[in-house]
């Protein structure tokens, strides 16, 4: 391959996964009884290898594929300029519909994309930002498969925290979810109750942070990511992300303000907005100009009637 700046980190994995699998040849080596104590301690001594393996082997795989048949020749300088020149003035009237890309062994960012022309649709094969004025057509073909063979094939994806793992998360805080949060103001009585829902839900240091402030997160390392992505487009949405994580923060902001003038004002709701009644229906109020029902039987003796209008 093609040297490149990522080949050293390359090895250096495959040297550790080779470590790994020398460590499980050898915790292998001597049996041990299923369900035993020494079982479990064969298990956990085990565990960071194979964990190791499940998380890189596809680097492995990725890298035999480049040892594929080599790809046709490129076509010549005058075709490449004409055929990107009209790839370019495609992008512009929105007839190149890009649908996936990677990275091959020398670095570049390749990019198959849909070309409309005449109502007849091709696969370009691009190399370079689709955003800046450096990318180039590599080839036209008929169908994805077709572009897909005759492109530099992909080498592994990068990762966007060198050290993070599926297998090492940190144990995960009890958190309170939004619905519990929302129900807790629906069966709230008095103001205090909501205003400790509004700072349990912006809490943002300690023990467990609340909603907005994982939301934050969230959003703060999707623009990192877009940012890792090195591309004009990446930059200009990781940027978005950033000033929506800002905006969220000042929001958070204003939150505990209304939670603290909630605590402070010791409101509490009227007592006309009674719960309404599970099985029985609420009798009509009967109209002003009627007359009321009677209550019980008439005195012995008495009769009563309704007086005449």
């Amino acid at each position: 391959m093609t040297p490149a700046r990522h080949h050293r980190a390359w090895r250096l994995l495959l040297d550790d996964l080779d470590h790994a699998a020398t460590q499980i040849d050898r915790i292998l080596t001597d049996p041990v009884e299923p369900g035993t104590e020494a079982a479990r301690e064969r298990d956990t001594a085990l565990w960071p290898y194979l964990t190791a393996w499940a998380e890189h082997e596809y680097i492995v795989s990725d890298l035999a594929e480049q040892h594929r048949l080599p790809a046709p020749p490129s076509p010549s300088a005058d075709t490449q300029r004409e055929g990107t020149a009209r790839a370019q003035d495609a992008r512009q009237r929105g007839d190149l519909d890009p649908f996936e890309s990677w990275y091959d062994a020398e670095g570049r960012l390749i990019t198959l994309a849909y070309l409309i022309e005449d109502d007849v649709s091709t696969v370009l094969a691009l190399a370079g930002d689709l955003d800046s004025h450096a990318w180039q057509v590599l080839g036209q073909y008929d169908n994805e498969y077709a572009a897909g063979q005759a492109s530099p094939p992909p080498v592994p994806p990068g990762v966007l925290r060198p050290d993070s793992s599926r297998y090492h998360r940190r144990v995960p805080t009890p958190e309170v979810t939004l619905q519990e949060l929302i129900g807790d103001i629906v069966e709230a009585r008095h103001s205090g109750d909501v205003a400790d829902v509004l700072l349990t839900a912006t809490q943002d240091a300690g023990y467990a942070p609340g909603p907005l402030a994982r939301m934050g997160e969230l959003i703060s390392t999707a623009a990192q990511f877009a940012e890792a992505t090195e591309t004009r487009q990446g930059h200009r949405t990781g940027a978005r992300l950033s000033v929506i994580a800002q905006q969220l923060r000042l929001l958070t902001g204003e939150l505990r303000q209304a939670g603290e003038e909630l605590s402070a004002a010791v409101g509490v709701l009227p007592p006309h907005r009674a719960p309404r009644p599970r099985f029985l229906t609420a009798p009509a109020t009967p109209a002003l100009t009627t007359t009321p029902p009677l209550t019980g039987p008439a005195p012995y003796g008495r009769t009563t009637t309704a007086p005449r209008r």
